[in-house]
C-alpha cells in the first residue's frame, strides 16, 4: 500500500498504472489541484486498488487560487481529500496567508459534509495546521504526511486524533526516525511521496512504501510480516471510521 503518492506526475504514469494496481492493495493518489483531480480520476478509473484524492497543494496556491470555488464544490463528491495543507518553509512563506485561507476553507467544508479522510502537508507550519484542525473536530481523519514538526507538536497531533503516513525518505534522517518512534503504531501507514521523494538518487515507486517494514519491525518489536498485518488493520480501521467513505 501507499498512502501518499503523486502517481499522476510520474513520467511513465500510464506505463506503470497496471503494475501499481497489481502490486498494491491500496494506493492513494494525491492531486495538486481540483482540475488535476477531475482529469486523473477519469484516467485512473477502472483500477480498483487506486484511489484519487482531491487536493490543492500549498506550494502552488498562488497559481491555483482561482480554483478555490471548484475545490470546495467538489469536496462532497471526493472519497478522499489531499494533498492539502500548509507550507511555511522559506520558499513558500510569502503565500502562507493565502494557503491558510484555502486550507481552512477546505477543512471547514469537510466538516460540513460529515468528514473526510485528508492527506495533509504541514512542513514548517505544523502549529497552524493543528490550530485549524482543532477548530474543526468533525472534519474527519487527518493523516499528516511526512510529519516533520517538533516532539511537542507530535504529542499535540496525537492528542487531536491525527494519523501519520511515513515513508522511506522520511526514515533516512535521524529526526524522522525519532519522530516515528513516538507515533502510535495503530495510527501509522506507509507512503512514498513519489516521484518527488528519492532514496539513493532513485524516485520511489508506489510499491516501495512497504520497504520500511524491516526498519519498523525493529522499532515495534515484531516480525516484518506482522508489520504488514498491522498496516492492513490500520487501513481498514481508517476507512471504516469515516462513514462518508465511498469507493
Amino acid at each position: 500500500m501507499d498512502l501518499h503518492s503523486h502517481l499522476d506526475l510520474y513520467p511513465d504514469a500510464m506505463g506503470i498504472l497496471a503494475e501499481v494496481n497489481r502490486r498494491n492493495s491500496f494506493t492513494l493518489v494525491v492531486t495538486t489541484s481540483p482540475r488535476a483531480w477531475v482529469g486523473t480520476s477519469k484516467v485512473f478509473s477502472g483500477h480498483r486498488n487506486i484511489h484519487v484524492a482531491l487536493g490543492l497543494h500549498p506550494e502552488i496556491v498562488d497559481r491555483k487560487a482561482s480554483e478555490k470555488s471548484l475545490l470546495l464544490s467538489l469536496v462532497e463528491h471526493a472519497p478522499f481529500i489531499g494533498e492539502i495543507g500548509l507550507d511555511g518553509s522559506p520558499r513558500f512563506r510569502k503565500t502562507l496567508l493565502l494557503q491558510e485561507e484555502i486550507f481552512a476553507a477546505v477543512v471547514a467544508r469537510c466538516e460540513q459534509v460529515g468528514g473526510k479522510i485528508m492527506s495533509i502537508h504541514s512542513r514548517g507550519a505544523v502549529g497552524r495546521v493543528l490550530d485549524i484542525l482543532e477548530r474543526h473536530p468533525l472534519a474527519g481523519q487527518a493523516v499528516l504526511h511526512w510529519f516533520s514538526g517538533t516532539e511537542k507538536q507530535l504529542l499535540r497531533a496525537i492528542s487531536l486524533g491525527c494519523w501519520f503516513s511515513v515513508g522511506p525518505a522520511m526514515l533516512q534522517g535521524l529526526k524522522g526516525q525519532e519522530l516515528f518512534q513516538g507515533m502510535p503504531m495503530d495510527r501509522v501507514l506507509p507512503e512514498t511521496d513519489g516521484p518527488f521523494a528519492q532514496v539513493a538518487g532513485r524516485s520511489l515507486q508506489p510499491w516501495d512504501a512497504v520497504s520500511i517494514a524491516n526498519y519498523v519491525s525493529r522499532i515495534w518489536h515484531m516480525r516484518p510480516e506482522q508489520v504488514l498485518i498491522q498496516w492492513n488493520h490500520n487501513l481498514s480501521r481508517l476507512l471504516q471510521m469515516n462513514s462518508n467513505h465511498r469507493f
